[in-house]
C-alpha cells in the first residue's frame, strides 16, 4: 500500500533500496501518538541525500549513532544515507510529547535532545532493547511498551490543540491566527500561549508550513501547475505570497523545484 508523501522533498528520488513503513500505535497511545515509521536503506556503495520538510510535531528517532529526540523545526531536514541502515520513529501527535512529561515546546523548538535527556536512563535502555532487534513490528512493540509504561498524562487542553493544528492541516480556508481563535473559542493570546506550550510553534507558522506541504506535494511530480489557480487554492492572496513562503522553507521557487523534480529520474520504491 503506498503511503503520502507529504513532507518528503523530490519523493521520485527515493531509491529503490530505501523502504518507510509506518505502523499505528494502541489505542491507549493514539491520541498523543499519530505512529510508528521504519526507515531502512541498503545503497552497497552508493549515497542518497534525502531531504524532509518537517512537520509541526516531535519525533522520537532510535538510531545507531544516537538515540534523540526531534522538535519541530523551521529549515528542511537534510540527512546523508550511505551502506545500510535502519532508523525507528514514533512520530508524536502535534501536543501528543507533553502527555509524557519533558520541557516545554518552546525549549525544544528547532533542538535534538538525546533520549536519556527527556526520559533518563530508562531512555538510554528502551533504544538499545530497540536496536537490537531487527524485528521491525518487534521493536516498535518495545517502544510502545515503553511509552505505555510512562502513563500519559490525559490533558484535554492539549488533545484539543492536537484537533486544532490537524485542523489548520486540513482546511485551506483557514488563513490567519484570529480564524483559529475562533474556531478555538479563546483569545488570540489564550491561543498563541497554548500553541507555545504544548506544540513550540505558533499557528501562523502552521497555517504556512501546511500550505507549502500542499504545494510541494502537488507539483513533486512533474505535472504542469496553474501556479495563480494554485496560489488562490491554497488561501494566498497572491501568487507572490506563495512563492515567498515556499523559497523561504524550500530554498528554492515552486517553479525552479517543480523542474527540479519534474528532470529527477523516476525510480521505483517500497513504500507502506
Amino acid at each position: 500500500m503506498a503511503t503520502s508523501t507529504h513532507g518528503i522533498l523530490y519523493p521520485d528520488r527515493l531509491p529503490g533500496a530505501y523502504t518507510l513503513t509506518r505502523i499505528a500505535p494502541s489505542e491507549v497511545l493514539a491520541p498523543y501518538v499519530a505512529r510508528f515509521w521504519v526507515v531502512r536503506w541498503d545503497l552497497g556503495e552508493a549515497t542518497f541525500t534525502q531531504e524532509v520538510l518537517p512537520h509541526p510535531t516531535t519525533n522520537l528517532a532510535f538510531e545507531a549513532r544516537g538515540s534523540a529526540v526531534h522538535g519541530p523545526a523551521t529549515r528542511r531536514f537534510v540527512a546523508k544515507l550511505e551502506g545500510k541502515g535502519r532508523v525507528l520513529g514514533v512520530k508524536f501527535r502535534p501536543a501528543g510529547l507533553s502527555a509524557f512529561g519533558g520541557p516545554k515546546m518552546t525549549d525544544l523548538f528547532a533542538k535534538v535532545m538525546p533520549i536519556s535527556a527527556l526520559f533518563g536512563p530508562d531512555g538510554d535502555g528502551v533504544a538499545a532493547r530497540v536496536l537490537a532487534t531487527n524485528d521491525d513490528r518487534v521493536a516498535c512493540g518495545l517502544a510502545e511498551a515503553f511509552l505505555r509504561r510512562l502513563r500519559p498524562k490525559r490533558d484535554l487542553r492539549a488533545l484539543r490543540v492536537s484537533k486544532l493544528v490537524e485542523h489548520i492541516q486540513a482546511d485551506r480556508d483557514l488563513a490567519r491566527a484570529e480564524d483559529v481563535a475562533r474556531i478555538a473559542g479563546v483569545s488570540l493570546r489564550t491561543l498563541h500561549r497554548h500553541f507555545e506550550r504544548y506544540v513550540g510553534v505558533g499557528p501562523k507558522w502552521i497555517i504556512r508550513r501546511a500550505r507549502v506541504h500542499e504545494a510541494a506535494e502537488r507539483v513533486a511530480h512533474g505535472e504542469a501547475v496553474d501556479w495563480a489557480g494554485l496560489s488562490i487554492d491554497l488561501g494566498y492572496h497572491d501568487q507572490a505570497h506563495l512563492i515567498h513562503d515556499f523559497k523561504e522553507q524550500i530554498g528554492q521557487t515552486p517553479a525552479a523545484y517543480a523542474e527540479a523534480c519534474r528532470t529527477t529520474p523516476r525510480l521505483a520504491r517500497a513504500a507502506v
